[in-house]
């Protein structure tokens, strides 16, 4: 009976959710249910197991989202992702629409901004070079993902993405974790999505296909897109709109000077400064008896994004224009997208207390092909049927974490390739097509599931899913590097 209540609140969650309805009722409820077959305590769990691991997911992770949501805010509002947009569409032209807004994409993200705020902002570039180029438009969606939600997400070392901090204070690992495996990662995401995207622009300019007809954009502040946005990703959509955008663009090179700052600073941090200092007194009884392997990833990602932001106000001040009216809205971008994924922890919580997840957790480990194969099915898995790469992983952590920790511990695996396996899998089949990234992407792009979704899956899924093959076949064989 609690396996069966396990799968009844994970389909209550999965149906309703992916209808628009708020995580923040349905979580609970869909782990009160599993409780309730279990014959456990319900208030108990709600109070104490399912609140509990919410509240820690939010004192752990709510700085990033903050920072993170408020410096996407400020750049789009300064214009600098405009003005990046525009260096991409005057450097590679028409005849290199899908790469330019590949590196758009990419450069943005990699710089921290959320890739929210790059679907509205480079997706009217994209159309306008699509249609330059004669390129088709079904195909802009899949190059918008390729450049912001792959290997800029999951893979490339030092992204301030949320997804790749989430396992640092697991396995005590940085944003720099595995750096050469994320780097061979990157470039089979990468690679393959571009060889993908150009053999099908091809075959269209073969067959006489030009950039077809413009459809209606979906509204930004609509609800079922903004329940499914808000709980696949870190910024909350319907807050685009508000604040007021500036009437110029910033240089290229102040534009682009905020995001080199967050990829310097979050690297000195992590490597250098740091390291350097002493933090002992975290293992005393006032500091939660912590160490600087489990926070010190934090905090150079928080210091990183916080210099950015600083940077961003130093040259950017003046293009501004209600820069309070901007802040409040960077601010509450992060509020229900990091209530929404902390709901979705407390469920798996309350799901990995019960006594019959031992049944699951048993499987899991059992799956052959060694530790990070069974760390990588657990976090796909999860990671689909939440629709969220954050909450998926971090209950895949929550629950096997420690446990594949120890198996690290007496078998010689480098907790960082556990960080990067988690991360890369996290980023998968996340982008089914209930994602909420891939709902408001379609919709921004005045496109549609029909015209567009076959792409996004060769260019975000299966892209992603041989960087993940790869990746363990070399950590498999070479270890971390």
């Amino acid at each position: 009976m609690g396996l069966l209540g396990i799968l009844i609140g994970l389909a209550i969650l999965m149906s309703l959710a992916f209808r628009g309805w708020t995580i923040l009722l349905l979580a609970p409820f869909a782990a009160l249910v599993a409780a309730a077959f279990s014959g456990a305590p319900l208030l108990a769990h709600w109070t104490q197991t399912f609140m509990g691991a919410a509240a820690g997911f939010i004192a752990q992770f709510f700085p990033l989202f903050l920072l993170g949501a408020l410096f996407g805010k400020l750049m789009e509002d300064s214009r600098s992702v405009d003005a990046i947009a525009d260096v991409m569409t005057r450097t590679l032209g028409p005849k290199r629409a899908i790469l330019a807004v590949v590196l758009a994409g990419a450069l943005v993200t990699y710089g921290g901004v959320s890739l929210f705020v790059a679907f509205f902002v480079i997706a009217p570039m994209g159309q306008a070079l699509f249609r330059a180029g004669a390129v088709p438009k079904r195909l802009l969606p899949a190059a918008l993902a390729l450049g912001t939600s792959t290997f800029t997400m999951s893979a490339l070392p030092g992204t301030p993405a949320i997804q790749n901090a989430i396992p640092m204070p697991f396995f005590g690992t940085t944003a720099f974790a595995a750096p050469g495996l994320g780097i061979i990662a990157s470039a089979v995401m990468l690679g393959f999505g571009l060889w993908w995207l150009n053999l099908r622009r091809r075959r269209a300019a073969a067959a006489g296909e030009g950039y077809g007809e413009t459809a209606a954009t979906a509204l930004a502040d609509d609800l079922t897109v903004r329940e499914l946005a808000t709980t696949a990703r870190e910024f909350d959509p319907n807050e685009i709109g508000a604040g007021t955008r500036s009437l110029q663009r910033p240089s290229a090179t102040l534009a682009i000077l905020p995001l080199a700052v967050v990829v310097v600073v979050n690297l000195l941090m992590a490597q250098l400064i740091l390291p350097s200092l002493d933090f002992g007194f975290l293992a005393e009884p006032g500091w939660s008896e912590t160490s600087l392997g489990a926070v010190g990833g934090v905090w150079a990602v928080a210091v990183a994004l916080l210099s950015g932001i600083l940077a961003l106000l130093a040259t950017s001040f003046r293009r501004l224009p209600q820069l309070r009216a901007s802040v409040d809205a960077g601010a509450n971008a992060s509020v229900l997208p990091i209530l929404s994924v902390a709901s979705l922890v407390g469920f798996g919580a309350v799901v990995a207390a019960l006594p019959a997840f031992e049944a699951v957790k048993e499987w899991v480990l059992g799956i052959e092909g060694g530790p990070l194969v069974s760390l990588a099915v657990a976090t796909n898995i999860l990671a689909a049927l939440t629709g969220s790469a954050s909450g998926g992983m971090t209950i895949a952590l929550d629950a096997l974490g420690s446990t594949f920790m120890e198996i690290a511990a007496t078998t010689g695996l480098d907790p960082e390739v556990l960080h990067r396996v988690t991360v890369i899998s996290s980023g998968t089949l996340d982008s089914l097509p209930h994602n909420g990234a891939v709902v408001t992407m379609l919709a921004v792009c005045g496109s549609s599931h029909k015209e567009s979704y076959f792409d996004v899956v060769m260019a975000a899924v299966v892209s992603a899913l041989l960087a993940l093959v790869a990746v363990i076949l070399l950590a498999s064989a070479f270890g971390s590097f």
